[in-house]
This record gives structure tokens, sequence and C-alpha cells, in this order.
């Protein structure tokens, strides 16, 4: 394993195992009502960008999280999932898959996906083989986007970045969930409201 996937697990110790659905509870929001959403480069500190939503009163649930399939903790995911019969693999990356098992979702497109908001897993699955479409532009239209910005989006997470989405309960909480992203390092962000752009910045 590469150093850069070791850096990534020495920030999550715990115990939990590899799962692709994680469905529990019933759905605390809606993720087509309104939302914030933030592009970061690939080299970005997830953790210190989910601390910072946290901080900012943003739960783990209402966080959805997209990652290219080259991104470090992509291959640790692929591995896991290779060589979970081998307890001292499960061992090392168990920290992550069970903070990765946190978030409302997170998917990575021709990894897996792991689910654990309803309300993510309605906007997500939108089809019986779900898992081909990880990260398409479906997958992102569920979640309000436009299809052309979809089509766009679909096109850098299969090569490069990350994508942090937040579902926000009230629409006047977009701005300050974007605040946030940008803050924390995001280049590209923008608001959700309805399916339609609220605004953008570059």
């Amino acid at each position: 394993m590469g150093s850069a996937s070791e850096q990534v697990l020495s920030d999550f110790p715990g115990d939990s195992s590899i799962c692709s659905h994680r469905e529990r509870g019933e759905p605390t929001m809606s993720v087509n009502s309104a939302a914030a959403y933030g592009m970061y480069p690939q080299e970005v500190a997830l953790h210190d960008v989910v601390h910072t939503l946290n901080q900012a009163g943003f739960e783990n649930e209402d966080i959805c999280m997209m990652l290219a399939p080259t991104h470090p903790i992509a291959t640790i995911v692929r591995e896991a999932s290779i060589l979970n019969s081998e307890r001292e693999a499960s061992a090392v990356t168990a920290g992550l898959i069970g903070w990765l098992s946190e978030f409302g979702a997170v998917v990575i497109p021709t990894v897996g996906f792991f689910i654990r908001s309803q309300a993510f897993f309605h906007a997500l699955v939108v089809a019986k083989d779900a898992p081909a479409l990880c990260g398409s532009t479906k997958t992102l239209v569920g979640l309000g986007f436009p299809e052309n910005d979809a089509e766009r989006f679909e096109t850098q997470l299969r090569e490069v970045g990350v994508m942090v989405y937040v579902s926000c309960a009230e629409s006047a909480k977009t701005g300050w969930a974007r605040e946030m992203l940008l803050r924390t390092g995001a280049r590209e962000t923008a608001t959700l409201e309805k399916g339609m752009l609220a605004g953008m910045a570059a």
C-alpha cells in the first residue's frame, strides 16, 4: 500500500467492516430540497472538511462525498474489498471504513458506495443495477443537479477530485454550508434549490 493511502489511514482509528449499503432510520432531510456542494482537489484533507462542517452544525448524515477512483481512499476501499478475507488487511482499514459508514452517503465511481441515510439511498439508487451507476449523471441528477452540470461532474469524478455535498433541511442554511466549503478550500461551490443552481463561484 502506498504512502498516500497510509497517510489517509492514520487519521481514522476505529472498528467496522466494509459494506456497500447501510440504511438506517427514517430520512431526516430531503436531498432534493436544498443543498450546497464543493469541488475539491485530490489532496484535500477530508477529515478537516468534515470537522469544519460538524462544528458549523451539519451532521455526518447530511453529508454525501463523491471521490474519484484515483483517490487514496478509493484505493483503500478497493483493496479492502479484495482482501477482506485477510484479517490483517481488514484491521488496517477498519477505522477508515467505519468513518465512511457514518456519512449519509459516500460514492466512488467504479469502486462502490456506502449509504447510511434513506434520503440519500432513494436519491442515489435510481435503478436495480445501481452499483454500476455509482457517480453517474443519473445519480447526480438524483441529488438535484441540472443534467448539464451532472455530466460535467461525472467526467471530473471519474478522473480526479472530490465532491462534498451537504443537504440542508432549511434553504436558509445553504449559504452557511457553502461558506464552510469555501473556507475549507473548495475550488468551486454552489447552492442547489429544488434542482436549480442558486449561485456559483469558481
